[in-house]
């Protein structure tokens, strides 16, 4: 989320947590003095995907969901409705979700798609009952991989083992599309 701050200045990039000390270093960091590298334009929030805050529903032109594990990885996957809603109702009419996915057996999930074709018919039937179609679903490059800044990645370097394919998905809703309400899980539709 740093890196997207850091990149995009005009952007205001929030990050969403339901484990507010995953947050707290990198809070801490934004919040510095922008000569020792602070942003302003970032955001934390502590809440759960199944249940962001309302103000946020409908409001995000780009949703980035970066190597999901446990239940945010299940609701990107079909496992998880009520999180496939929660996080379907942050997109904005005319905006988009993008994913960079790393499954492996070693999560633990049981019916974890692993392969890349089965792995985007499983992200795709997650949302497509939230009017996101999938525009995008290929292997990443290792550049996209590493400017995620993401720490994980950092971790699975260019040398990651051979069961951690990272894919990079691309779900939209178009313009005039309804925001689904996230929190319920029942598929609320808002207009």
């Amino acid at each position: 989320m740093l890196a997207i701050a850091a990149r995009e200045p005009r952007t205001l990039a929030i990050g969403l947590d339901a484990n507010a000390a995953a947050m707290a270093e990198a809070s801490r960091r934004a919040a510095g003095p922008a000569r020792k590298g602070g942003l302003a334009n970032a955001a934390f929030i502590l809440a759960a995907a199944e249940a962001p805050p309302s103000e946020l529903c409908g409001a995000g032109a780009r949703v980035t969901v970066l190597f999901p594990w446990g239940s945010l990885l299940r609701g990107c996957v079909g496992g998880d409705a009520p999180v496939a809603a929660g996080v379907a109702g942050l997109v904005a009419p005319g905006g988009a979700l993008e994913l960079l996915l790393a499954p492996s057996v070693r999560d633990g999930l049981d019916g974890l798609p692993l392969e890349p074709n089965e792995l985007a018919a499983a992200v795709q039937g997650a949302f497509e009952g939230f009017d996101l179609g999938m525009e995008l679903a290929r292997p990443a490059l290792d550049a996209e991989v590493r400017a995620s800044g993401s720490t994980w990645a950092r971790r699975l370097g260019s040398q990651r083992p051979a069961d951690r394919r990272v894919m990079l998905m691309r779900l939209v809703r178009p313009l005039g599309g309804a925001t689904a309400v996230g929190g319920s899980g029942n598929g609320r539709v808002a207009r």
